[in-house]
């Protein structure tokens, strides 16, 4: 047999760099220009603006509790599982084989065979270290899982569009959303370096039909099937005084959106801006639109993981993108105790948004992901309290400690940055 033709396999070898080029590439336009400040959150027509420009409307009527860290929110979440009637819908990136991932997994069996209708999305590549006897064991329980975008050789750019989402939502009243994974790391109470700090909230009232939205829009397009009626869209009577939204993104149906919602909301700010971020990599437009507030007189701060993270390149590729933010007098302070995980922006401590979010690129033009939107000062101000905690236990980043970090530090930057759009 005659060996391939070295200008062959260099033919192929090229057409398939340039396939796997062309599936990794953004099929999106990306906003260019920085936002002109028209109004402040404050303002009724920001409101207006999220939810008519952006949508859904923001709907009046909600409860809205936080849980921190595991102790609180694992508990909460169970504890609604267990008591489910008619349906549970679960999304989330991160569900591996360990503790808590065997409590959630018995929960959900056990209301399977009790004749509830429960449905499971994982992320393909989030839950890689869940065992297949364990997902087998929940199928064959009556658990309606699916993985989400299993890797498939000609669609490789769906490999790339994960969901980061994490999306609870029990009877079609009860929403849970937030950063938190289904894995032991997010156990405790952030008390050492081995349980992360984590937020989630726990929903009632009409927002979280958006909630259930939110999932049962990529149930049918992994499926196929649409889950509709009173059991997973009941009628929602208000259940407390926030104002809510959930709002959420995707590469299908407007991956830009999700920081076009962030742009808004910084560009709005008059007073404040307080951004807990578990990757922080702001893109050029949105460090403008950071410095362009800073320069206003808006106070910014900035939490970020320091050197307790679980991706040593997304931190190096953070640190790389300061010089401006600290130039413009920005305060950016790094998490010490453990691996800082919080996704949470608030607004003139009126406006705030929480979910999967991250500040990198990943979150906002590959992946899925979602955010609850509150615009509430009470509510606010409580998670101002809450980052003010965080502040405490935070190394404070000056200009001069930035220009002097080691020339190893500013080459993995370079290094990482080459790689940002991925991150």
């Amino acid at each position: 047999m005659k060996p391939f033709p070295a200008a062959l396999i260099s033919c192929i070898v090229t057409l398939l760099g340039v396939f796997l080029l062309f599936n990794f590439m953004p099929s999106e336009k990306k906003i260019e220009r920085q936002l002109q400040r028209q109004y402040d959150v404050s303002d009724p027509q920001f409101r207006r603006s999220m939810g008519v420009l952006l949508g859904p409307p923001i709907l009046d009527g909600n409860k809205v509790e936080v849980l921190l860290n595991g102790d609180q929110i694992f508990p909460a979440m169970l504890k609604a599982i267990r008591e489910a009637e008619h349906t549970i819908t679960l999304e989330t990136y991160i569900y591996w084989s360990e503790s808590i991932g065997k409590e959630f997994s018995e929960a959900l069996i056990e209301r399977a065979r009790a004749g509830v209708k429960v449905h499971l999305m994982l992320d393909f590549i989030g839950s890689m270290k869940m065992d297949d006897a364990a997902m087998t064991r929940m199928k064959e329980a009556g658990v309606k899982l699916e993985r989400f975008h299993k890797p498939v050789w000609w669609k490789l750019t769906k490999l790339n569009n994960r969901t980061h989402r994490k999306v609870l939502v029990v009877d079609g009243k009860i929403g849970f959303t937030g950063g938190v994974g289904i894995a032991d790391q997010w156990r405790g109470t952030a008390q050492d370096k081995k349980h992360w700090r984590d937020t989630h909230f726990r929903v009632e009232g009409p927002v979280v039909g958006q909630m259930q939205a939110v999932f049962a829009d990529n149930w049918t397009k992994a499926t196929g099937v649409v889950l509709d009626g009173p059991t997973y869209f009941p009628a929602l009577a208000p259940r407390g005084g926030h104002a809510a939204q959930m709002f959420s993104s995707s590469p299908q149906g407007g991956s830009e959106s999700m920081l076009l919602m962030y742009l808004m909301s910084i560009t709005a700010a008059k007073h404040s801006i307080d951004l807990s971020s578990s990757y922080f990599v702001p893109d050029d437009l949105t460090i403008k639109a950071l410095v362009a507030a800073a320069k206003r007189g808006v106070k910014v701060r900035i939490i970020t993981p320091g050197k307790e993270i679980d991706s040593d390149v997304v931190r190096a590729a953070s640190r790389e993108r300061w010089g401006d933010l600290l130039a413009a007098g920005i305060e950016i302070a790094e998490y010490q105790p453990t691996m800082f995980h919080v996704k949470a922006l608030v607004v003139d401590s009126l406006m705030v948004s929480v979910g999967s979010t991250n500040f990198d690129n990943r979150s906002f033009s590959l992946n899925d992901e979602a955010n609850l939107n509150v615009i509430d000062p009470e509510f606010a101000k409580a998670q101002v309290a809450i980052f003010n905690q965080d502040w405490q236990h935070t190394h404070k980043i000056s200009l001069a400690e930035w220009e002097n970090r080691s020339l190893w530090d500013k080459a993995a930057g370079e290094i990482a940055s080459l790689i940002g759009d991925q991150l």
